[in-house]
């Protein structure tokens, strides 16, 4: 006769695989499991056989041999899991690539019709079409505003029609029209929420980033500090090219306004065609600035004459 353990002994086995795995995995996903099967479980576990490992339990159970375990070996790495142990979650302990270890998470997901109370993870949208069904279901149809119109004895859908929006509670008429139009909507399965890796925390979405989009990233946070360096004449790495670049087209531009002459503005005038303008502009406004001068000069005997005629708006 096989002996059952008793609670107890279930708790003091539970205890020691969690903090073996602890001790032995320094990566691990946590996932949310709502609405997951045993069966669905069973087929993630089998898929993910050889690096990685599946543990589910009580929340209290789970924090309570972390706890203890982070006391007993001085590492506090292990209590950062603790704030992420909230509602129905497990932990994916794995030594693989973590972002394969979540891809191959994400694969095994199972359809589900929408039960009455449940919230919608995603937006249900009937589409247009014959439904098959009879004209004397067209009740249902009526109820939810879903125009609808009889075609060859049956009830067809005119139009596409958004049944219920994201976050919204699945009532008895909704999940009963799509369980007769056998729509199965949604689908579940472990969802990573967060990630742990030596003790540091962060969310899954890094695991998407690609090594272009890091360099991206890291080129326009130079870019700013360069900008913001620029703005209040700051020296910083970043803005020093540029600033010594800035500095020279000053000096060439001085240069060759007052027709001063040194061997770096000798050596290849093209090099200098960007500094060269700024410096036909400087030379030659002082020059625009007198001639706009002397035309309004000009301008001014012209209108006196007519006062000399003696002519009035008042005349």
């Amino acid at each position: 006769m096989v002996v059952k353990p008793t609670k107890a002994q279930k708790k003091i086995a539970y205890d020691a695989k969690l903090c073996k795995l602890l001790d032995n995995y320094t990566q691990i996903l946590v996932v949310a499991a709502d609405n997951v099967g045993s069966n669905q479980l069973q087929n993630i576990r089998q898929g993910l056989r050889g690096d990685s490992v599946i543990l589910m339990g009580k929340n209290t159970m789970m924090k309570r041999s972390i706890r203890i375990h982070s006391e007993s070996t001085g590492n506090d790495t292990f209590l950062n899991l603790i704030p992420l142990l909230v509602g129905n979650v497990g932990l994916i302990f794995t030594k693989g690539d973590l972002k394969e270890v979540s891809e191959v998470v994400s694969k095994y997901k199972v359809g589900a019709p929408a039960r009455v109370g449940l919230v919608a993870p995603i937006d249900v949208i009937v589409p247009p079409g014959n439904t098959g069904l009879d004209p004397s279901q067209t009740s249902f149809f009526q109820v939810l505003n879903i125009p609808t119109k009889i075609n060859k004895g049956t009830v067809e859908i005119v139009t596409p029609v958004e049944l219920i929006k994201k976050g919204d509670k699945v009532g008895s008429s909704e999940a009963a029209l799509l369980a007769k139009l056998v729509i199965r909507p949604f689908s579940y399965g472990l969802i990573v929420v967060s990630v742990y890796d030596n003790g540091t925390v962060f969310s899954p979405e890094v695991l998407d980033l690609t090594e272009d989009d890091l360099i991206g990233k890291f080129a326009i946070g130079i870019s700013m500090v360069a900008s913001l360096s620029l703005a209040i004449s700051y020296p910083t790495i970043a803005a020093a090219p540029h600033m010594f670049v800035n500095a020279y087209k000053n000096v060439l531009s001085v240069a060759l306004a007052s027709q001063y002459s040194f061997p770096q503005a000798d050596e290849d005038p093209s090099k200098f065609a960007v500094a060269a303008p700024a410096a036909a502009v400087s030379a030659t406004a002082p020059a625009a600035a007198a001639a706009a001068a002397k035309e309004e000069k000009k301008e001014e005997p012209a209108e006196e004459s007519d006062d000399d005629l003696g002519l009035s708006l008042f005349d």
